[in-house]
């Protein structure tokens, strides 16, 4: 199938608004909007899954839901999205409609709209998803974080580094798998929650290393209580002896971690945060009093 009849075949799985304002001409045409989030990420495979490990509706999931979950972290709400793919030459017409069947549902789900991309050649598999959204009220930052804040995160963590550690040696655990594979971008907790926070940011490459992202920009610093650490009954039964290590520097769970005023405790808890937390003037990230070192989290370097 050649490069437009295959682009036609994608754009089809959408629900997308006519050319200007969508697919069809060199650029979408959009109209005047008021302050929005922008944000960026690819999953490239070999990198951030195989094809012997996640299916192509995985892989269109796991695409949009990142760029989802960054667009949670600001407090914005999802509106339109480009998607730019790589694609070998062996995957077939059917494999890409895969990943777009399984890309709109959840864009449809948070209300998000394509509206243009690319395509290429590629010697492996590659996703490029660039995501806007609109901001209602002010953007939820990391460099806002306060002395006294209360910390915490908005599930549990360490799952997706489970499913990682149960897809490498060959063990299924549903619930592991599922956090690895389709992550849930946290939008409707932030929408809730946004008015009672003061910084944010989406659990993405371990909670340990989020979180000092949050200190450095805030220039504080914080102390985590290890028992308060939320891990799901899947994890502690598959790594019992290191679950509350995938949690701290596992990475890839997408929940979000705030810090807020403690008055505002009982709000965020009803919302089924987890508190785990304090932020404090002292600069160090300490767990149960002592202070965290060496490699906090995932980095590609």
């Amino acid at each position: 199938m050649n490069e437009f009849a295959l682009i036609d075949r994608f754009v089809k799985c959408f629900d997308v608004p006519p050319a200007p304002f969508g697919p069809g001409d060199d650029c979408a045409v959009l109209p005047r909007q008021g302050p929005s989030c922008i944000t960026t990420d690819a999953v490239v495979e070999g990198v951030h899954f195989t094809r012997a490990t996640f299916s192509f509706a995985d892989v269109g999931h796991k695409a949009l839901a990142v760029n989802l979950s960054d667009l949670a972290a600001m407090g914005a709400r999802p509106t339109w999205f480009t998607v730019a793919l790589g694609i070998p030459p062996e995957v077939t017409v059917h494999e890409l409609e895969r990943v777009a069947k399984s890309m709109s549902a959840l864009a449809r789900v948070h209300g998000a709209t394509l509206i243009g991309g690319n395509v290429t050649w590629a010697q492996q598999l590659s996703i490029t998803v660039t995501m806007s959204g609109a901001l209602e009220g002010k953007p939820l930052l990391r460099s806002s974080a306060k002395p006294g804040d209360a910390i915490f995160v908005s599930g549990p963590v360490g799952d997706a580094a489970g499913g990682l550690r149960a897809l490498e040696e060959g063990t299924r655990v549903p619930a592991l798998l599922k956090a690895q594979r389709r992550p849930s971008p946290h939008l409707a907790f932030a929408a809730l929650a946004r008015r009672f926070v003061h910084a944010a940011i989406d659990v993405s490459d371990g909670l340990a290393q989020d979180l000092a992202h949050v200190c450095e920009a805030s220039q504080v610093g914080a102390a985590l209580d290890s028992a308060s650490i939320p891990l799901s009954d899947a994890l502690l039964e598959f790594a019992p002896d290191d679950a509350l290590e995938l949690a701290l520097r596992g990475g890839e769970d997408y929940v979000l971690l705030v810090t807020a005023p403690p008055r505002h405790r009982a709000a965020l808890l009803a919302l089924g945060a987890f508190e785990i937390g304090t932020i404090t003037g002292a600069r160090g990230l300490t767990l149960d009093g002592q202070l965290l070192t060496g490699r906090l989290g995932f980095q590609h370097r």
